[in-house]
Order: structure tokens, then sequence, then C-alpha cells
């Protein structure tokens, strides 16, 4: 059996998939499978795919036409045949160690999820937007929200799950809709007993101002609520305390733009003014 399946959903992206697809064929884990789930692209991203895809026969192609990126990564899933499953976005990129330091870890402990942190950048800076610096094992469901920061933070693709439990528990992501992994995620912690958190291991979310999560326009907005909604009604049936973890942010406009944002977050609370100057401080703090 492979180690790892990698599902890699692919679209329009041309500048990026070179980056991304280098450091998942670079990794030290070479037993992996590379499963690309390639849709509705109108650039040169098919041309590139298939081109890294004829030097590496652990590379699969699958062409995919409508049911968008909930739906790729369900279809690479079901296709799956490793030990582990992980996602990787077609515009991100791993350490090339990332793979063989969670699977280790997720084998030692025999643990359902391994975490590793997260660097988000942009065209302006780069930061850890999730770090792990100890290494935590556990089957309590609320300290795997509160290590893995949900719901700020619903991602997937910085972790590896064990796929016999993905498909004992029948875990899909819904499809049509934006923001699939903000109702994904939750369900996996739930229901996937023992984490282990890995130190020294980095997924490199690059935010771009054109993607599924920057979008503005009005199937955002309405996906975003009903994801986040669906999100707070799963954390309510199942009796999953996420208080340290929920943001709560207010704006302040004037003339339609921000000047001045609170973003509070537990006993913290950050003071923005026009994005620039921020003064953390404790939540009761006076200003």
């Amino acid at each position: 059996m492979t180690k790892v399946s990698v599902i890699v959903p692919v679209y329009n992206v041309e500048k990026f998939l070179k980056r991304c697809l280098d450091s998942i064929i670079n990794q030290t884990l070479k037993d992996i499978e590379i499963i690309c789930i390639y849709y509705n692209s109108n650039d040169k991203t098919l041309e590139i795919l298939e081109q890294i895809a004829s030097k590496d026969s652990r590379i699969t192609v699958i062409m995919q036409r409508t049911k968008g990126q909930a739906g790729a990564r369900n279809e690479g899933t079901d296709i799956a045949t490793g030990e582990y499953i992980g996602f990787v976005d077609s515009d991100d990129w791993i350490d090339l160690d990332f793979y063989e330091k969670l699977y280790n870890s997720a084998k030692k402990y025999d643990a359902d999820i391994a975490v590793g942190s997260i660097i988000r950048l942009h065209k302006y800076n780069k930061k850890y937007h999730l770090k792990i610096e100890d290494e935590v094992v556990t089957e309590d469901t609320n300290k795997k929200f509160e290590l893995c920061d949900v719901p700020e933070k619903s991602y997937i693709w910085n972790k590896i799950y064990k796929t016999e439990k993905l498909k004992e528990f029948n875990l899909k992501f819904e499809e049509g809709i934006l923001f699939e992994d903000v109702i994904y995620t939750p369900q996996v912690l739930y229901n996937l007993k023992k984490l282990v958190t890995v130190a020294g291991v980095n997924y490199y979310y690059w935010r771009r101002f054109v993607s599924s999560v920057t979008r503005k326009d009005e199937k955002a907005k309405r996906d975003s609520i009903y994801a986040h909604n669906k999100a707070k009604e799963f954390f309510k049936e199942h009796n999953i305390d996420v208080s340290k973890q929920e943001v709560i942010t207010k704006r302040y406009k004037l003339f339609g733009l921000t000047i001045f944002k609170t973003k509070t977050k537990g006993d913290t609370t950050i003071y923005s003014f026009l994005n620039f100057i921020k003064i953390k401080c404790p939540r009761k703090a006076a200003m």
C-alpha cells in the first residue's frame, strides 16, 4: 500500500502549478501517489500538467469538468489507495520533508490525523498563520479544535488523514459551494479520534488576489454565510467548545472605507487603524 495519497485540484494555475508539483514530486517520502484532478481551466494549466505528469509515473491526471474543487477532492478521495490522504491546493507548496514527518509521526502514535504548521504568504509579507511548536497527541475533541485553531483556520491541507477512517465515516465535501472546508474540517476533527501535532514542518499558503477565498461576489458571500452557519450548527449539536478560537470582527467605515477595525479572539483584542497601525491588548483593557 502507498503511504500517502496527495490530492491536488487543478484549476487556472499556469503561473503556480510547477512550483506546487515540484514540491510534491521531490518529497523525501518517495512512496506517494499524486492525484491531480483537472477542471475547467481557460489558461495553459492542462498543457503544463500533462508535461509534468509525463515525467513521473506517480502522477495520475483525472479530467473533471463540472464539480469544482469540492468534487475534485471527493473524486480524489474515492480513488486514493494510500494509507493516508493529504490535500494540496495547486497554487500552494510544501516543505520537501512535509509528508515524511507527518507520516512518521502518525505511524509512531497510530494517529488518525497529523498536523503541521502553516505559513501564509502574499505579495507583501510572509508570516506563520498557524505555528506548531510542540508534539502533542490527543483524542480530546475540544483540544483537537484548539490545536488546529478551528473554526478560524478550518483548513484541510496542512494535515494528513487516515484513509480508512475518512471512508468509514463517508466524509465528503459539500459540492456546489465555496468554503466547503469550513464544513468538512470540523466533521473530520470530530470523527477521526487521535491527532498528533508535528513541529518543524510547513505548508505554504499563497494568498492570491484572485482566488475562491478572496472572491467578493454575491455567491461567495452567500456560501460563506451558509458554510459558517452550518459549522456553528455542528458545534452546537456535538457540544464542541470553540469559544477560545472564535473571532469577532467589527469594522467602522467612513465613505465606504474601513478606517478602524477590532478583532477579538478569546481574551485578546487587536485594534487596527487603516490596516497599518495595530495594537494588541487584553480584551477588557480600556481604549
